[in-house]
C-alpha cells in the first residue's frame, strides 16, 4: 500500500502570530517540520527533522504566547491542548504561579499505509505491545491499526491526551470507524480502560502510553476478558521493559525462585534464579527501531524466558525498502549483554604455561580455587606480586590503585578486574585467560547468589555486607531476601551506583 500523509499544517500555523507563521512558511520545509517552540524571553524556533531554524531575532513576548493560547483548545491537567479535528498538540510550560511561560506546538500527521509492515500481526487477533523511543512512530501505527481493524471489528480507542484521535469531540478521520473515549486526566486512564470494556463491548481496545502500575493491571484485566489489546509503553526494547519494575508485569513479571539441588544441577545454574512470574499480558512485542525497521518477538513468553536465562534471542526483523516493499528476515542469535571479567592490561588470550600463578587482592581465595577446580585448571595462589603471572581483584579495589596493583602494572603483570566476588565471575575470567569456551554468566542469578552469600555472612556474625550496584528491580528482590531472613537492608548511593547493604540489626 502506498503511504499517504495528511497534516492539516495550515490549521497549526494559523494559531501562530502572523510574522512567525510567515517565517515558518518561508523556510520551505514544512513537510519536515516537527514543532515550533516559543519560550518567554527567548527567540522562537522551528525544529525540523535534521535541523533547527530561528524564526525571529526578537524574543518571545507574553502577548505572543497569549495570542496562541486564545486560538487553541483548553489545556487539560497534563498541560496539553489541541486544535479541533486535527492531530496537532500544543504543550505548555508554567511558572510556579501557574502562568504559561512556554509553548511547544507539535505537528500531528496522519500517515496512511504504514501498517502494512505488521498488518498480518495486527489482524491475527493477538495482543500487541509497541516499543520505541519518542517520535519513532508508535502512535502513528496505533492510529492505522485502529482504522484497519474498525473496518470489520468493534474498536474503542482510549485516548488519554487526544493524540490518537485528535482534539475536540469529533475524532479525526485517521482512526476510521473506531470509537474514541477521552480521558479526563491521565491519572484516570486505567478506569477508562475498564469502563470501555464493561460499557461498550469492544472486540479491540487501542491504548497509548501504558506507564503506571494501575494501567498495567487494567491491561491484564482486559486481556483476560478476551479483548484484543494493542498498546504502547515506555521503553525501547523488551529488555528495557523487563528491567522496569512497574511495567514488567506486561510481559509476565519477574520473581525470585529457589530451586532444588537436583534442579539446579540439571540447569547448571545457582539455586536462586529469576523466572517469569505469570503469562504475559501481550502475546507479541514489536520493537520499532526506526520508521522503516522493526524487530518482532512473536512469542513473548519464550523471549522473556530466554532473557532471564541468558540464552540467545532471535527476533524477526521487518524492513521496508526504498521501493516500499516489506522484507522479513530472521536476525542472528543475539545474547543479552552479560557482565564479564574485565581486563585492564593487554595479555594473550592463552598463556604459554597452563599453571596460573595468581596474586589475589580482595577476592575470596577459596572461591578462586573452587573456580579453578571446576574448570580443571592448575592454579597456584602466591603471596607476592613478583611471584605472580597475573593479579585478580575487584572493581572497588582497582579504583583505589593500592600498592600491590600499582606494582603489578609497573612490572607489566596483567590485572584482571572482576565485577563481583563470585565463583561464576571467577570461572568466566579463568576460562577467558585459558582460551576455554566461556559459559555466559547469568547476571540475575549472580545477583541473587551474591545476596544469598551476604545473608549467610551476616547471620554468621558479620555486621554489614554491601552488595554490587544493581538495577531497581533486582535491588527489590535482594531486599525481599533480606527480610525473609529477618535481617535489615537499605539502598545506598545514586544511580547507576545504587546498591543494597544488609545488616544484622537496625542502624
Amino acid at each position: 500500500m502506498q503511504q499517504r500523509i495528511t497534516d492539516d499544517l495550515d490549521a497549526l500555523l494559523s494559531v501562530l502570530p502572523p510574522h512567525l507563521e510567515e517565517a515558518v512558511r518561508q523556510s520551505n520545509r514544512s513537510d519536515e517540520l516537527l514543532e515550533v517552540v516559543l519560550d518567554l524571553g527567548r527567540r522562537p524556533e522551528a525544529r525540523f527533522v535534521a535541523h533547527e531554524v530561528t524564526l525571529d531575532e526578537q524574543e518571545v513576548s507574553r502577548e505572543e504566547l497569549d495570542y496562541v493560547v486564545e486560538r487553541i483548545g483548553e489545556f487539560t491537567t497534563d498541560n496539553r491542548a489541541g486544535i479541533e479535528r486535527t492531530l496537532h498538540r500544543i504543550s505548555c510550560i508554567r511558572n510556579r504561579q501557574g502562568d504559561i511561560v512556554g509553548l511547544t506546538c507539535r505537528v500531528g500527521r496522519a500517515v496512511y499505509g504504514v501498517i502494512d509492515i505488521i498488518q498480518d500481526i495486527v489482524e491475527s487477533g493477538k495482543n500487541i505491545l509497541l516499543l520505541g523511543r519518542p517520535g519513532v512512530g508508535k502512535t502513528t501505527l496505533l492510529r492505522e491499526a485502529a482504522r484497519i481493524l474498525a473496518e470489520h471489528k468493534r474498536v474503542v480507542v482510549v485516548d488519554t491526551s487526544n493524540e490518537i484521535g485528535g482534539d475536540g469531540d469529533i475524532p479525526h478521520p485517521a482512526i476510521g470507524r473506531a470509537r474514541r473515549m477521552q480521558v479526563p486526566t491521565p491519572a484516570l486512564q486505567h478506569e477508562v480502560m475498564i469502563e470501555a470494556v464493561e460499557n461498550h463491548m469492544p472486540e479491540v481496545i487501542i491504548i497509548d502510553e501504558i506507564g503506571r502500575e494501575l494501567e498495567a493491571a487494567a491491561a491484564r484485566t482486559i486481556a483476560e476478558r478476551g479483548v484484543q489489546l494493542i498498546g504502547t509503553a515506555h521503553g525501547n526494547t523488551l529488555d528495557n521493559l523487563l528491567m522496569n519494575p512497574t511495567l514488567a508485569d506486561l510481559v509476565g513479571g519477574i520473581e525470585s525462585v529457589t530451586l532444588s539441588d537436583e534442579e539446579a544441577r540439571r540447569r547448571g545454574t545457582q539455586k536462586t534464579v529469576l523466572e517469569r512470574r505469570a503469562p504475559p499480558t501481550f502475546d507479541v512485542v514489536v520493537e520499532i527501531q526506526d520508521r522503516q525497521r522493526l524487530a518482532v518477538h512473536h512469542d513473548v513468553s519464550a523471549a522473556v524466558d530466554a532473557l532471564l536465562r541468558g540464552r540467545p534471542l532471535t527476533p524477526e526483523l521487518r524492513i521496508r525498502d526504498e521501493e516500499g516493499r516489506v522484507r522479513i528476515e530472521t536476525t542472528p542469535a543475539v545474547r543479552r549483554p552479560l557482565p564479564e571479567a574485565e581486563r585492564r592490561a593487554s595479555v594473550p588470550q592463552k598463556l604459554p604455561d597452563r599453571a596460573l600463578r595468581i596474586y589475589p587482592y580482595g577476592v575470596g581465595k577459596n572461591k578462586l580455587q573452587q573456580a579453578a577446580q571446576n574448570l580443571d585448571i592448575p592454579l597456584q595462589l602466591v603471596d607476592k606480586v613478583s611471584a605472580a603471572n597475573m593479579v585478580v581483584t575487584l572493581k572497588n579495589y582497582y579504583r583505589r590503585r593500592p600498592q600491590p596493583i600499582s606494582s603489578a602494572e609497573e612490572r607489566g603483570i596483567p590485572v584482571y578486574v572482576l565485577r563481583s566476588n563470585t565463583v561464576r565471575q571467577m570461572e568466566a575470567c579463568l576460562a577467558e585467560i585459558m582460551g576455554l569456551p566461556v559459559e555466559p554468566v547469568d547476571p540475575f542469578a549472580e545477583a541473587m547468589q551474591e545476596a544469598d552469600e551476604a545473608i549467610r555472612r551476616v547471620l554468621a556474625g558479620t555486621e554489614m555486607v554491601e552488595l554490587q550496584p544493581q538495577p531497581a528491580f533486582i535491588r527489590r528482590l535482594q531486599h525481599e531476601m533480606a527480610r525473609e531472613a529477618h535481617l535489615v537492608s537499605h539502598s545506598q548511593g545514586r544511580e547507576p551506583r545504587r546498591r543494597v547493604r544488609i545488616y544484622r540489626e537496625e542502624r
